[in-house]
């Protein structure tokens, strides 16, 4: 499929050469013609208005006006004689020729790449901007037929090259890279032609959706699998901590009864909470009187008190 072409802006259009109006051009165009027409009127003889409106179309045709960002290409007899502006310039009626405007502002061109393949055969479509300008007008006058709609072709076929050598996740991942290389791409075939390329931006990668959901469960699923791996190394370390913490208790039986009944409060410190321990747990570690006096501080916080009824 071949590649969407984008349309070109207003300033790429003008640079062919069309007919421009400017004040100095309309003033010796009027004058005479007025003049000519005053002397018919006083002399009765039409000859002097068709005389006098030959002259001034003849004479609005020599001044020319650029403006600051314009290079006028001028030919003379069909040779090129050289670039004329910003600002004032004549030329030389029917002999003398402005064959283009040539702009060097940045320019902005968008151009694609549509239902094209990667080196791992998906079918993309990439959207990007091209950020270009003429640096040498006589070149882009003279060395090419149109540069704009040049640049905009070898823009769009330097972006398939990539992309035909390019995997789809380096496509996705290495956009700086690929930008990079697009942009010297194609400034080396502009270059010839007077332009140069300032920056190359992608705007957009879209892939099929089908894939799109394939790579959404892959994602989700590589996210999984790292949940529980990191489960698992939580796990290792609580067990290593566990086997640290046994192996303090079983030289220390009294740090192990205090850690004991240090849980024993913190489950019945909360109202209403109910702990079942082994009677055996209660014997080994004497805590029969401990045990009757929580279950009595917690039958108190249970019960209400009559005086506050």
């Amino acid at each position: 499929m071949l590649p969407t072409i984008q349309g070109r802006s207003t300033e790429e259009r003008s640079s062919r050469a069309t007919p421009r109006a400017n004040v100095i051009a309309i003033t010796m165009g009027v004058v005479p013609a007025a003049v000519g027409v005053a002397l018919t009127v006083l002399d009765n003889n039409p000859l002097w208005a068709i005389v006098g409106v030959l002259s001034g179309a003849l004479l609005a045709q020599a001044p020319k006006v650029a403006r600051q960002w314009e290079r006028a290409v001028v030919l003379r007899l069909g040779k090129y004689t050289g670039l004329q502006g910003p600002g004032l310039f004549w030329i030389i009626p029917f002999i003398d020729a402005v064959s283009s405007w040539i702009d060097q502002r940045v320019i902005t061109t968008s151009f694609a790449a549509e239902q094209t393949l990667t080196s791992d055969t998906v079918p993309v479509n990439v959207d990007a901007v091209l950020f270009w300008m003429v640096y040498d007008p006589e070149k882009a006058a003279l060395e090419v037929q149109d540069y704009a709609q040049a640049v905009s072709w070898a823009s769009q076929t330097a972006l398939r090259d990539i992309i035909g050598r390019t995997s789809l996740t380096d496509l996705l991942r290495g956009r700086e890279r690929i930008e990079e290389e697009l942009q010297h791409l194609i400034d080396a075939r502009s270059n010839p032609w007077g332009v140069t390329v300032q920056s190359v931006e992608m705007r957009d990668v879209i892939i099929p959706d089908s894939l799109q959901d394939a790579m959404s469960r892959e994602a989700q699923a590589s996210r999984e699998k790292q949940a529980r791996v990191i489960l698992g190394q939580a796990e290792v370390e609580i067990a290593h901590s566990f086997q640290e913490a046994a192996r303090s208790y079983q030289d220390n039986p009294t740090a192990l009864h205090l850690r004991a009944m240090n849980m024993l409060y913190e489950g019945l410190k909360e109202k209403g909470a109910l702990m079942l321990i082994p009677s055996s747990a209660v014997e080994s570690m004497g805590m029969g009187g401990l045990m009757g006096s929580a279950a009595l501080m917690q039958q108190k916080l249970t019960t209400p008190n009559p005086e506050t009824k």
